[in-house]
Protein backbone atom coordinates (compact mmCIF):
# COMPACT_ATOMS: atom_id res chain seq x y z
CA UNK A 1 0.00 0.00 0.00
CA UNK A 2 1.19 3.29 -0.92
CA UNK A 3 2.69 6.17 1.73
CA UNK A 4 -0.35 8.54 2.70
CA UNK A 5 0.55 12.08 0.56
CA UNK A 6 2.26 14.37 3.46
CA UNK A 7 0.30 17.34 3.64
CA UNK A 8 1.75 20.68 5.78
CA UNK A 9 0.23 23.87 6.77
CA UNK A 10 2.11 26.47 7.56
CA UNK A 11 1.13 28.90 10.15
CA UNK A 12 2.26 31.98 10.49
CA UNK A 13 1.96 34.63 13.10
CA UNK A 14 -1.85 35.99 12.45
CA UNK A 15 -2.88 32.85 10.21
CA UNK A 16 -6.82 33.49 9.85
CA UNK A 17 -8.18 30.32 11.78
CA UNK A 18 -10.46 29.57 8.83
CA UNK A 19 -8.17 29.10 6.52
CA UNK A 20 -6.34 26.54 8.79
CA UNK A 21 -9.38 24.73 9.31
CA UNK A 22 -10.09 23.76 5.80
CA UNK A 23 -7.39 21.72 4.94
CA UNK A 24 -7.20 20.42 8.72
CA UNK A 25 -11.07 19.30 8.16
CA UNK A 26 -10.18 17.72 4.14
CA UNK A 27 -6.89 16.40 4.51
CA UNK A 28 -6.74 15.49 8.25
CA UNK A 29 -10.03 14.19 9.68
CA UNK A 30 -11.49 13.49 6.92
CA UNK A 31 -8.13 12.16 4.78
CA UNK A 32 -8.18 8.34 6.07
CA UNK A 33 -5.18 6.69 5.01
CA UNK A 34 -5.13 8.57 1.98
CA UNK A 35 -3.02 11.83 3.57
CA UNK A 36 -1.16 12.20 6.88
CA UNK A 37 -1.47 16.18 7.67
CA UNK A 38 0.53 18.09 10.22
CA UNK A 39 0.66 21.99 11.23
CA UNK A 40 4.28 23.36 11.01
CA UNK A 41 5.38 26.70 11.92
CA UNK A 42 8.21 29.38 11.66
CA UNK A 43 9.44 26.62 14.98
CA UNK A 44 7.47 24.35 17.01
CA UNK A 45 5.66 25.36 19.45
CA UNK A 46 1.92 28.05 19.80
CA UNK A 47 1.08 30.04 16.57
CA UNK A 48 -1.16 32.84 17.95
CA UNK A 49 -3.66 33.07 14.87
CA UNK A 50 -6.15 35.70 13.80
CA UNK A 51 -8.96 35.26 16.48
CA UNK A 52 -6.29 35.34 19.55
CA UNK A 53 -6.45 31.54 19.80
CA UNK A 54 -3.47 29.75 19.08
CA UNK A 55 -2.97 26.14 17.37
CA UNK A 56 -0.13 24.41 18.31
CA UNK A 57 2.41 23.57 15.64
CA UNK A 58 4.08 20.54 15.67
CA UNK A 59 7.26 20.93 13.86
CA UNK A 60 8.84 24.13 12.69
CA UNK A 61 10.07 25.20 9.19
CA UNK A 62 11.76 21.71 8.88
CA UNK A 63 8.06 20.33 7.98
CA UNK A 64 8.90 21.35 4.59
CA UNK A 65 11.61 19.36 3.32
CA UNK A 66 9.49 16.31 3.36
CA UNK A 67 6.11 17.68 2.56
CA UNK A 68 4.79 16.42 -0.43
CA UNK A 69 1.95 19.38 -0.51
CA UNK A 70 2.29 22.43 1.48
CA UNK A 71 -0.86 24.90 2.32
CA UNK A 72 0.14 28.67 2.95
CA UNK A 73 -2.69 30.02 4.92
CA UNK A 74 -4.07 33.67 4.91
CA UNK A 75 -2.67 35.97 7.22
CA UNK A 76 -4.61 38.73 8.77
CA UNK A 77 -1.60 41.04 8.69
CA UNK A 78 -0.40 40.04 5.47
CA UNK A 79 0.44 43.74 4.36
CA UNK A 80 2.97 44.09 6.95
CA UNK A 81 4.18 40.56 7.14
CA UNK A 82 7.91 39.36 5.45
CA UNK A 83 9.30 36.00 6.24
CA UNK A 84 12.80 35.52 4.09
CA UNK A 85 13.46 32.08 6.05
CA UNK A 86 9.86 31.12 4.78
CA UNK A 87 10.87 32.12 1.56
CA UNK A 88 13.44 30.44 1.23
CA UNK A 89 12.30 26.90 2.14
CA UNK A 90 9.33 27.40 0.45
CA UNK A 91 11.50 28.04 -2.80
CA UNK A 92 13.68 24.82 -2.08
CA UNK A 93 10.42 22.63 -1.56
CA UNK A 94 9.15 23.96 -4.82
CA UNK A 95 12.30 23.15 -6.52
CA UNK A 96 12.38 19.10 -5.45
CA UNK A 97 8.74 19.10 -6.53
CA UNK A 98 6.44 19.46 -3.90
CA UNK A 99 3.07 21.05 -4.50
CA UNK A 100 2.49 24.29 -3.09
CA UNK A 101 -0.76 25.83 -2.24
CA UNK A 102 -2.00 28.95 -0.31
CA UNK A 103 -5.49 29.80 0.68
CA UNK A 104 -6.72 33.53 0.46
CA UNK A 105 -4.01 35.81 1.58
CA UNK A 106 -1.18 33.26 1.66
CA UNK A 107 -0.94 34.12 -1.61
CA UNK A 108 1.28 37.16 -0.75
CA UNK A 109 3.54 35.00 1.06
CA UNK A 110 4.01 32.56 -2.59
CA UNK A 111 4.76 36.01 -4.22
CA UNK A 112 7.11 37.32 -1.80
CA UNK A 113 9.06 33.70 -2.62
CA UNK A 114 9.15 34.78 -6.19
CA UNK A 115 6.82 31.00 -7.02
CA UNK A 116 3.77 33.13 -8.57
CA UNK A 117 5.84 35.13 -11.25
CA UNK A 118 4.62 34.88 -14.47
CA UNK A 119 1.78 33.25 -13.17
CA UNK A 120 -2.01 33.64 -13.22
CA UNK A 121 -3.06 33.49 -9.71
CA UNK A 122 -5.99 34.71 -7.29
CA UNK A 123 -6.35 35.75 -3.80
CA UNK A 124 -9.64 37.27 -1.71
CA UNK A 125 -11.24 40.10 -3.83
CA UNK A 126 -10.38 42.51 -1.24
CA UNK A 127 -6.81 42.10 -1.27
CA UNK A 128 -6.49 41.39 -5.40
CA UNK A 129 -5.45 44.93 -6.62
CA UNK A 130 -2.74 44.92 -3.61
CA UNK A 131 -1.27 41.78 -4.59
CA UNK A 132 -1.01 42.87 -8.03
CA UNK A 133 0.70 46.66 -7.08
CA UNK A 134 3.13 44.70 -4.89
CA UNK A 135 4.41 41.78 -7.52
CA UNK A 136 3.86 43.03 -10.75
CA UNK A 137 5.06 40.30 -12.63
CA UNK A 138 2.22 38.32 -10.85
CA UNK A 139 -1.23 38.13 -13.39
CA UNK A 140 -4.06 38.39 -10.63
CA UNK A 141 -7.54 36.82 -10.93
CA UNK A 142 -10.02 38.37 -8.78
CA UNK A 143 -12.84 36.75 -9.70
CA UNK A 144 -12.52 33.07 -9.48
CA UNK A 145 -12.57 30.91 -6.54
CA UNK A 146 -8.99 28.70 -7.13
CA UNK A 147 -6.91 28.54 -9.84
CA UNK A 148 -4.70 25.08 -10.33
CA UNK A 149 -1.01 26.15 -12.21
CA UNK A 150 -0.12 22.62 -11.78
CA UNK A 151 2.60 22.39 -8.82
CA UNK A 152 1.32 25.82 -7.53
CA UNK A 153 -2.26 26.13 -6.99
CA UNK A 154 -4.07 29.76 -5.35
CA UNK A 155 -7.59 30.32 -3.90
CA UNK A 156 -9.64 32.73 -2.70
CA UNK A 157 -10.94 33.87 0.76
CA UNK A 158 -12.37 31.23 3.47
CA UNK A 159 -14.58 29.54 2.19
CA UNK A 160 -12.81 28.73 -1.09
CA UNK A 161 -10.21 26.88 0.75
CA UNK A 162 -12.46 24.24 0.99
CA UNK A 163 -13.01 24.40 -3.03
CA UNK A 164 -9.45 24.26 -3.13
CA UNK A 165 -8.62 21.43 -1.10
CA UNK A 166 -11.83 19.20 -2.71
CA UNK A 167 -10.64 20.55 -5.77
CA UNK A 168 -7.00 18.45 -5.00
CA UNK A 169 -8.95 15.26 -3.60
CA UNK A 170 -10.63 14.92 -6.98
CA UNK A 171 -6.96 15.58 -8.78
CA UNK A 172 -5.67 13.02 -6.28
CA UNK A 173 -8.24 10.20 -5.94
CA UNK A 174 -10.96 11.16 -8.24
CA UNK A 175 -14.78 12.67 -8.34
CA UNK A 176 -16.20 9.65 -6.23
CA UNK A 177 -13.60 10.42 -3.24
CA UNK A 178 -14.27 14.60 -3.30
CA UNK A 179 -17.60 13.76 -3.11
CA UNK A 180 -17.77 11.51 -0.31
CA UNK A 181 -15.74 14.47 1.52
CA UNK A 182 -18.03 16.52 0.49
CA UNK A 183 -20.69 15.08 1.53
CA UNK A 184 -19.27 14.66 5.06
CA UNK A 185 -18.24 18.46 5.34
CA UNK A 186 -21.85 19.17 4.21
CA UNK A 187 -20.53 21.62 1.06
CA UNK A 188 -21.00 20.98 -2.13
CA UNK A 189 -18.49 19.00 -4.34
CA UNK A 190 -18.06 21.60 -6.82
CA UNK A 191 -19.07 25.17 -6.17
CA UNK A 192 -20.57 27.23 -9.76
CA UNK A 193 -19.36 30.58 -10.42
CA UNK A 194 -16.55 32.76 -8.83
CA UNK A 195 -15.48 35.07 -6.30
CA UNK A 196 -17.40 38.22 -9.23
CA UNK A 197 -20.92 37.28 -7.09
CA UNK A 198 -19.40 37.93 -3.91
CA UNK A 199 -17.92 41.44 -4.73
CA UNK A 200 -19.82 44.53 -4.15
CA UNK A 201 -20.69 46.37 -7.55
CA UNK A 202 -19.06 49.67 -7.21
CA UNK A 203 -21.31 52.49 -6.49
CA UNK A 204 -19.32 55.52 -8.49
CA UNK A 205 -21.70 57.91 -6.53
CA UNK A 206 -24.96 56.38 -7.47
CA UNK A 207 -27.82 57.44 -6.07
CA UNK A 208 -26.24 58.64 -2.60
CA UNK A 209 -23.84 61.59 -3.61
CA UNK A 210 -26.76 64.45 -4.19
CA UNK A 211 -24.24 66.37 -5.74
CA UNK A 212 -22.48 67.35 -9.04
CA UNK A 213 -23.94 68.52 -12.34
CA UNK A 214 -24.49 64.92 -13.27
CA UNK A 215 -26.47 64.00 -9.82
CA UNK A 216 -29.75 64.87 -11.21
CA UNK A 217 -29.77 63.17 -14.63
CA UNK A 218 -28.64 59.71 -12.56
CA UNK A 219 -31.33 60.27 -9.50
CA UNK A 220 -33.89 60.22 -13.01
CA UNK A 221 -31.71 56.97 -14.36
CA UNK A 222 -32.16 55.33 -10.92
CA UNK A 223 -36.00 55.75 -11.01
CA UNK A 224 -36.61 55.10 -14.85
CA UNK A 225 -34.29 51.50 -14.76
CA UNK A 226 -37.37 49.70 -16.61
CA UNK A 227 -37.26 52.16 -19.26
CA UNK A 228 -34.14 52.35 -22.19
CA UNK A 229 -31.74 54.93 -21.09
CA UNK A 230 -29.66 56.49 -23.57
CA UNK A 231 -26.67 58.49 -22.72
CA UNK A 232 -28.53 61.77 -24.69
CA UNK A 233 -31.55 61.06 -22.47
CA UNK A 234 -29.24 61.48 -19.27
CA UNK A 235 -27.81 64.88 -20.81
CA UNK A 236 -30.85 66.14 -21.65
CA UNK A 237 -32.12 65.74 -17.70
CA UNK A 238 -28.40 66.94 -16.78
CA UNK A 239 -29.16 70.06 -19.20
CA UNK A 240 -25.53 69.51 -21.12
CA UNK A 241 -24.33 68.56 -24.66
CA UNK A 242 -23.33 64.84 -24.81
CA UNK A 243 -19.50 65.12 -25.11
CA UNK A 244 -19.96 67.70 -21.87
CA UNK A 245 -22.55 65.49 -19.94
CA UNK A 246 -19.98 62.34 -20.47
CA UNK A 247 -16.59 64.48 -19.53
CA UNK A 248 -18.85 65.65 -15.95
CA UNK A 249 -20.03 62.20 -15.31
CA UNK A 250 -16.78 60.65 -15.41
CA UNK A 251 -14.86 63.89 -13.50
CA UNK A 252 -17.81 62.79 -10.65
CA UNK A 253 -18.37 59.33 -10.95
CA UNK A 254 -15.03 57.58 -11.83
CA UNK A 255 -17.08 55.75 -14.89
CA UNK A 256 -18.70 56.37 -17.95
CA UNK A 257 -22.64 57.11 -18.30
CA UNK A 258 -23.15 54.18 -20.21
CA UNK A 259 -21.16 51.24 -17.58
CA UNK A 260 -22.45 53.36 -14.71
CA UNK A 261 -26.21 52.55 -16.03
CA UNK A 262 -25.09 49.06 -16.36
CA UNK A 263 -24.28 48.37 -12.90
CA UNK A 264 -27.25 50.11 -11.50
CA UNK A 265 -29.31 47.58 -13.34
CA UNK A 266 -27.09 44.81 -12.45
CA UNK A 267 -27.58 46.24 -8.42
CA UNK A 268 -31.01 46.11 -9.21
CA UNK A 269 -31.37 42.54 -10.21
CA UNK A 270 -29.20 41.38 -7.35
CA UNK A 271 -31.52 43.01 -4.82
CA UNK A 272 -34.47 41.40 -6.53
CA UNK A 273 -33.06 38.13 -6.88
CA UNK A 274 -32.01 38.26 -2.97
CA UNK A 275 -35.36 39.75 -1.62
CA UNK A 276 -37.90 38.92 -4.09
CA UNK A 277 -39.57 35.73 -5.88
CA UNK A 278 -40.31 37.60 -9.09
CA UNK A 279 -39.57 35.39 -12.06
CA UNK A 280 -36.33 36.05 -13.92
CA UNK A 281 -38.18 37.44 -16.91
CA UNK A 282 -40.32 40.09 -14.88
CA UNK A 283 -36.60 40.90 -13.14
CA UNK A 284 -34.96 41.49 -16.45
CA UNK A 285 -37.75 43.74 -17.43
CA UNK A 286 -38.26 45.54 -14.55
CA UNK A 287 -34.20 46.59 -14.30
CA UNK A 288 -33.80 46.90 -18.09
CA UNK A 289 -31.87 44.21 -19.92
CA UNK A 290 -35.52 43.77 -21.98
CA UNK A 291 -35.75 39.66 -21.47
CA UNK A 292 -34.42 37.01 -19.45
CA UNK A 293 -31.50 36.01 -21.99
CA UNK A 294 -30.18 39.83 -21.71
CA UNK A 295 -29.87 39.68 -17.69
CA UNK A 296 -28.30 36.38 -18.20
CA UNK A 297 -25.84 37.18 -20.65
CA UNK A 298 -24.74 40.47 -18.50
CA UNK A 299 -25.24 38.37 -15.46
CA UNK A 300 -22.76 36.20 -16.39
CA UNK A 301 -19.78 38.51 -18.08
CA UNK A 302 -19.97 40.41 -14.29
CA UNK A 303 -20.83 37.42 -12.18
CA UNK A 304 -19.68 34.74 -13.62
CA UNK A 305 -22.95 32.71 -12.96
CA UNK A 306 -26.19 32.37 -13.32
CA UNK A 307 -29.76 34.46 -12.16
CA UNK A 308 -31.03 31.42 -10.64
CA UNK A 309 -27.50 30.00 -9.37
CA UNK A 310 -27.23 33.74 -7.76
CA UNK A 311 -30.46 33.29 -5.95
CA UNK A 312 -30.03 29.86 -4.55
CA UNK A 313 -26.81 31.26 -3.20
CA UNK A 314 -27.90 34.44 -1.76
CA UNK A 315 -31.87 34.78 -1.39
CA UNK A 316 -32.72 35.63 2.17
CA UNK A 317 -29.70 37.74 2.83
CA UNK A 318 -29.86 40.89 4.54
CA UNK A 319 -29.78 44.53 2.02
Amino acid sequence: MPSPHHVVALLLPSALLLDTAAPAQIFGQLGGDRYRFEIAGLRKGRVMTSTGAEIMAERGLEALQDADSIIVPGLDRYSTSSFPEVSQALVQAYHRGARIMSICTGAFMLAEAGLLDGRRVTTHWSAAEELATRYPKVTVDPDVLYIDEGQILTSAGVAAGLDLCLHVVRVDHGAAVAAEVARWTVIAPYREGGQAQYIPLPAHAAEGTPTGATHPARTWAMTHLDQPISVEDMADRAGMSRRSFARRFRDETGTTPAQWLLEQRLRAAQTLLETTDRAVEDIAQATGFGNAAGLRTHFGKRMHTTPTSYRRTFAGRPA
